[in-house]
């Protein structure tokens, strides 16, 4: 049984969260917050698999609280929600350590989904929506785009490569046709270059990507 914590700071979303959840076995609502204060607090006491954790709320917001659960409880992942697709907000939590996020318009289906996804320490945001809000909200840092001064140089020329198409918002299968390579190949690959960049998923990977300058907004390749 996957054990999650809601806070939000509107009754009405946290209850209807929980009764979304509830009714499936494989969920156990075990608290709900009203700010992110609250959810540090709960989720420390309460020891869930997930929260979910809207992004603005008072007192502590979803980041701050975000990235003290990242720092303190590494074993509770965070699935971040907003009102707004587009929202600088999202971009933060996956840095503040963020598993997913989802706008909060989702169907039910795709929450219980989101939830496993996350819970199984993989990312859950859409590739191609998460690249609209890197291109959005991050900047390219102001210099010449090099190849090398912001790579890691022990990535080989084919990591690199698919690094670059992993930040355009490609997936697995995709990245394989474009390369002419197995989808397993490509797994591997990706393997390997979450480790020498030393990040956690395929969203911290993009927001890595558009950081370091080899993808600039608009999904321009380096």
């Amino acid at each position: 049984m996957i054990r999650v914590l809601i806070a939000d700071d509107q009754p009405l979303v946290r209850r209807g969260l929980a009764l979304i959840l509830a009714p499936d076995p494989e969920f156990e609502v075990v608290g709900e917050a009203e700010d992110g204060s609250q959810a540090v607090a709960l989720a420390h006491e309460l020891r869930p698999d997930v929260v979910v954790m809207d992004i603005r709320m008072p007192v502590l917001d979803g980041v701050q609280a975000t990235g003290e659960l990242a720092r303190t409880l590494p074993g509770t992942r965070v699935l971040a929600l907003s009102t707004f697709d587009m929202d600088e907000y999202v971009v933060a939590a996956l840095r503040a350590g963020a598993y997913g996020f989802l706008p909060k318009d989702i169907s039910p289906e795709e929450l219980g989904a989101a939830v496993r996804i996350v819970h199984g320490g993989e990312a859950a945001v859409a590739p191609r929506l998460l690249t609209r809000l890197l291109s959005t909200y991050v900047r390219t840092p102001a210099r010449a785009r090099p190849a090398a001064a912001a790579v890691p140089p022990e990535l080989t020329p084919r990591e690199l490569e698919i690094w670059q198409l992993l930040a355009t918002g490609l997936d697995n299968a995709e990245i394989a046709l474009e390369l002419d390579i197995s989808v397993s190949t490509v797994k591997n690959h990706i393997t390997g270059i979450f480790g020498k960049l030393g990040v956690r998923d395929r969203a911290q990977a993009v927001i890595a990507a558009y950081e370091s300058g080899l993808v600039e907004a608009g999904g321009t390749r380096g």
